[in-house]
């Protein structure tokens, strides 16, 4: 085979793989957009879970399982 049709080919080659590696690296992050959503719903899901840890009900299990705990009962 003609050496300038073996670099032709491999330069092709070459081409297409940069243009996959390219494709893949484009989706391999969140984009600013994406990544304000993310923060802002985990932030909401803290209060949520905030206001539920620190209802009266919760509390008052959350203290009776320490606090058997700290006794030794089951």
């Amino acid at each position: 085979m003609h050496r300038t049709v073996r670099v032709l080919r491999r330069g092709r080659a070459r081409t297409r793989a940069w243009m996959v590696a390219r494709l893949v690296r484009r989706d391999a992050g969140m984009v600013t957009s994406e990544y304000a959503v993310g923060v802002i719903a985990a932030v909401a899901f803290a209060a949520v879970l905030y206001k539920v840890v620190t209802s009266g009900q919760v509390s008052e299990e959350l203290q009776g399982i320490v606090g058997r705990a700290l006794n030794g009962q089951t």
